[in-house]
């Protein structure tokens, strides 16, 4: 079976077999009315695409003819994913429930991800979004089980549900009061809002083609889609991540898409498989969470953002120093003053800052603590040391009035 199409998907979708296909991804243009263009690490290839229209309705009519070409070929139980956000959400939907109906609309997946965005004057957009149509009621669907919220309590775990007179939710009871253990728990079914993080510019699996969806994303797609052995397709295959994600699966796939750049890079990526893996997903959220509590209560008060993943700097303060960042550390019990500056003014010339704090947190031992010279860092005394200091220097006077 033929793998990638270079072409026009909706011709070469009229040429696939009726009822061959059991789940379609596609990630169409998003009517940006603008030319896309990214290239790759390394500077060495370059990439671009056209997502320009001359009304709504050319880009709906568009749409229309692929999508009625994509029910086509889905199988009754397939299934089928269109990506998009907020600018053609709309006609996309409205699109889709005439192909599909508005009965077989099964869901809007909320893909929601963190990225810096300088958006002044509107929302920051974090979320993309994703269609889930089904061909017939008798798609095929696999559940897939997520861990419980941290606010979830024990008891919702542990026991067993049930219904009273009013039909409002209870614990279920024996007949002598006692609760009733729950049977076992898989964990909670998998909602309709995806926390996957948006590839970073230094991810293993980025190709520097514009709108590169990461692998991860794919996976959770086919895994409630599909089964081993089952056929993907993606029409707008891009960089490939669809197949690539279905190959790691153990699914078959067909790609097709207009720019013969594009077959060239899902070739190779699907000669050589590399994905990233998220700490977010794999770790959860407090992997990221490393700061220093101690040091951050020493700051209290301050109106600075908390700093995690760097090992020089604990805090930024909100407000810029000649338009540069403030970055701010407070020195470890097991480290000395040298050592925290040090660390500090390494890390605070990487962000161009033009002054940083250290907030000594102890004495200095020796000299060459004492000595520490840089322009950047200014050493300050934490409040305890600060008054401690004052406490010693007037015990010190006293003393030497006593014996004086």
């Amino acid at each position: 079976m033929k793998e990638l199409y270079h072409g026009d998907c909706l011709e070469i979708m009229k040429g696939l077999q009726e009822k061959t296909i059991d789940m379609i991804y596609l990630d169409p243009p998003f009517l940006t009315n603008k030319k896309h263009s990214l290239s790759s690490r390394d500077r060495t290839s370059h990439y671009s695409f056209d997502d320009l229209w001359a009304c709504h309705k050319t880009y709906a009519d568009f749409m229309l003819y692929r999508l009625i070409e994509a029910k086509r070929i889905l199988k009754d139980s397939g299934t089928i994913f269109i990506h998009c956000d907020k600018t053609a959400n709309h006609i996309l939907r409205l699109v889709g429930e005439e192909v599909f109906g508005q009965d077989n609309f099964l869901s809007e997946i909320i893909w929601s991800y963190k990225r810096w965005s300088n958006s002044a004057n509107n929302l920051t957009p974090n979320h993309q979004n994703i269609l889930f149509f089904a061909k017939t009621d008798s798609y095929k669907f696999n559940k897939i089980f997520t861990d419980y919220s941290e606010t979830t309590n024990i008891d919702q775990i542990l026991q067993k549900r049930s219904r009273d007179a009013h039909n409002k939710s209870i614990y279920a009871r024996e007949d002598d009061g006692s609760v009733v253990s729950a049977d076992e728990k898989k964990g909670v079914p998998l909602a309709d809002v995806w926390e996957i993080p948006f590839l970073n510019p230094k991810a293993k699996e980025r190709t520097g083609y514009p709108t590169q969806k990461p692998i991860l994303l794919l996976d959770r797609i086919i895994e409630i889609s599909t089964d081993e052995g089952d056929l993907v397709l993606d029409p707008f295959c891009g960089s490939g991540t669809t197949l690539v994600a279905a190959k790691m699966k153990g699914r078959k796939f067909i790609g097709i898409d207009s720019s013969l750049d594009a077959i060239e890079l899902s070739k190779s990526r699907l000669e050589t498989l590399v994905k990233t893996e998220s700490a977010l997903l794999t770790k959860g959220r407090e992997s990221y969470i490393n700061a220093d509590e101690k040091s951050l209560a020493i700051l209290s008060g301050l109106d600075v953002l908390p700093v995690h993943r760097n090992a020089g700097i604990d805090a930024i303060l909100k407000r810029n120093y000649q338009a540069k960042p403030v970055p701010i550390r407070v020195q470890r019990e097991n480290e000395t003053l040298y050592e925290a500056a040090s660390k500090l003014s390494a890390a605070a010339r990487k962000k161009g800052a033009k002054i940083a704090f250290l907030v000594a947190t102890r004495k200095a031992q020796d000299l060459i603590e004492m000595k520490f010279d840089d322009h950047i860092v200014q050493i300050i005394n934490s409040p305890a040391l600060e008054i401690g200091s004052f406490i010693d220097e007037q015990w010190s006077k006293q003393l030497l009035n006593q014996t004086g």
